[in-house]
Protein backbone atom coordinates (compact mmCIF):
# COMPACT_ATOMS: atom_id res chain seq x y z
CA UNK A 1 0.00 0.00 0.00
CA UNK A 2 1.05 3.08 -0.85
CA UNK A 3 2.11 5.57 1.67
CA UNK A 4 -0.45 8.84 2.24
CA UNK A 5 0.53 11.84 0.62
CA UNK A 6 0.93 14.10 4.26
CA UNK A 7 3.78 11.01 4.78
CA UNK A 8 5.64 11.87 1.44
CA UNK A 9 5.25 15.77 2.58
CA UNK A 10 6.87 15.11 6.05
CA UNK A 11 9.56 13.48 3.94
CA UNK A 12 10.44 16.45 1.52
CA UNK A 13 10.18 19.08 4.78
CA UNK A 14 12.91 17.14 6.66
CA UNK A 15 14.81 16.49 3.40
CA UNK A 16 14.43 20.45 2.98
CA UNK A 17 16.63 20.78 6.58
CA UNK A 18 19.77 19.22 4.61
CA UNK A 19 19.12 21.90 1.50
CA UNK A 20 18.55 25.17 3.49
CA UNK A 21 22.04 24.18 5.45
CA UNK A 22 23.54 23.73 2.39
CA UNK A 23 21.80 27.17 1.17
CA UNK A 24 22.60 29.25 3.84
CA UNK A 25 25.83 27.91 4.99
CA UNK A 26 25.03 26.59 8.17
CA UNK A 27 25.16 23.24 9.44
CA UNK A 28 22.38 24.04 12.09
CA UNK A 29 19.06 22.69 10.42
CA UNK A 30 21.08 19.48 9.08
CA UNK A 31 22.27 18.59 12.81
CA UNK A 32 18.37 18.50 13.27
CA UNK A 33 17.70 16.13 10.36
CA UNK A 34 20.86 13.53 11.04
CA UNK A 35 21.34 11.62 13.77
CA UNK A 36 25.00 11.65 15.29
CA UNK A 37 25.86 8.24 14.55
CA UNK A 38 24.88 8.94 10.72
CA UNK A 39 27.54 8.10 7.94
CA UNK A 40 29.26 9.72 4.91
CA UNK A 41 30.29 8.70 1.78
CA UNK A 42 31.46 10.10 -1.56
CA UNK A 43 34.26 11.67 -3.82
CA UNK A 44 34.67 15.76 -3.45
CA UNK A 45 37.29 16.53 -6.12
CA UNK A 46 38.54 12.90 -6.95
CA UNK A 47 39.13 12.45 -3.11
CA UNK A 48 36.99 10.03 -1.19
CA UNK A 49 35.18 11.20 1.86
CA UNK A 50 33.77 8.95 4.15
CA UNK A 51 32.65 8.31 8.20
CA UNK A 52 31.26 10.89 10.46
CA UNK A 53 28.81 13.08 9.16
CA UNK A 54 30.51 15.95 10.88
CA UNK A 55 32.65 16.41 7.66
CA UNK A 56 29.17 17.28 5.63
CA UNK A 57 28.79 19.60 8.62
CA UNK A 58 32.28 20.69 8.26
CA UNK A 59 31.73 21.47 4.23
CA UNK A 60 28.91 23.42 5.02
CA UNK A 61 30.45 25.75 7.52
CA UNK A 62 33.21 26.63 5.46
CA UNK A 63 32.29 26.96 1.70
CA UNK A 64 29.64 29.13 1.16
CA UNK A 65 26.94 28.09 -1.32
CA UNK A 66 27.03 30.76 -3.60
CA UNK A 67 23.97 33.05 -5.42
CA UNK A 68 23.02 30.49 -8.16
CA UNK A 69 22.80 27.77 -5.76
CA UNK A 70 19.40 25.79 -6.61
CA UNK A 71 18.56 22.53 -5.07
CA UNK A 72 15.48 20.17 -5.94
CA UNK A 73 14.35 17.03 -3.74
CA UNK A 74 12.68 13.97 -4.86
CA UNK A 75 11.00 11.42 -2.44
CA UNK A 76 12.34 8.15 -4.18
CA UNK A 77 11.34 5.56 -1.93
CA UNK A 78 8.74 5.64 0.92
CA UNK A 79 7.83 2.82 3.32
CA UNK A 80 6.31 3.18 6.71
CA UNK A 81 9.73 3.82 8.48
CA UNK A 82 12.08 4.15 5.49
CA UNK A 83 12.95 6.60 3.10
CA UNK A 84 15.31 6.87 0.03
CA UNK A 85 15.61 10.60 -0.54
CA UNK A 86 17.43 12.31 -4.05
CA UNK A 87 18.74 15.92 -3.86
CA UNK A 88 20.40 17.35 -6.83
CA UNK A 89 22.24 20.47 -5.84
CA UNK A 90 23.94 22.89 -8.56
CA UNK A 91 26.60 25.73 -7.90
CA UNK A 92 27.60 24.52 -4.82
CA UNK A 93 30.39 27.06 -3.57
CA UNK A 94 29.83 28.15 -7.23
CA UNK A 95 30.90 25.75 -9.26
CA UNK A 96 29.82 22.28 -7.85
CA UNK A 97 26.91 20.00 -9.36
CA UNK A 98 25.96 16.92 -6.58
CA UNK A 99 23.94 14.08 -6.54
CA UNK A 100 23.02 13.32 -3.25
CA UNK A 101 21.11 10.17 -1.92
CA UNK A 102 19.59 10.28 2.05
CA UNK A 103 18.34 7.23 3.61
CA UNK A 104 15.83 8.06 6.53
CA UNK A 105 14.15 6.41 9.15
CA UNK A 106 11.04 7.30 11.15
CA UNK A 107 12.42 7.43 14.53
CA UNK A 108 10.21 8.25 17.78
CA UNK A 109 7.75 9.94 14.72
CA UNK A 110 10.12 12.15 12.99
CA UNK A 111 12.03 11.36 10.34
CA UNK A 112 16.02 11.37 10.55
CA UNK A 113 18.66 10.81 8.08
CA UNK A 114 21.14 8.19 8.95
CA UNK A 115 23.25 7.87 5.79
CA UNK A 116 24.28 10.02 3.05
CA UNK A 117 25.95 9.22 -0.18
CA UNK A 118 27.10 11.57 -3.01
CA UNK A 119 28.21 11.48 -6.42
CA UNK A 120 30.01 15.09 -7.88
CA UNK A 121 29.34 15.57 -11.75
CA UNK A 122 32.63 14.88 -13.62
CA UNK A 123 32.08 18.05 -15.32
CA UNK A 124 33.06 19.97 -11.89
CA UNK A 125 35.63 17.87 -10.50
CA UNK A 126 38.85 20.11 -9.95
CA UNK A 127 42.25 18.38 -9.51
Amino acid sequence: MRAPYQEYQAVEEAAMQFVKSVAEGNSQYARELFTDEAVLFGYLDGKLEHGSIEQFYHNVDTVAAGENFKARVDVLLLEETLAVVRVLEEGWGGRIDFTDVLLLLKMDGQWKCVAKAYNQNSDTVQK
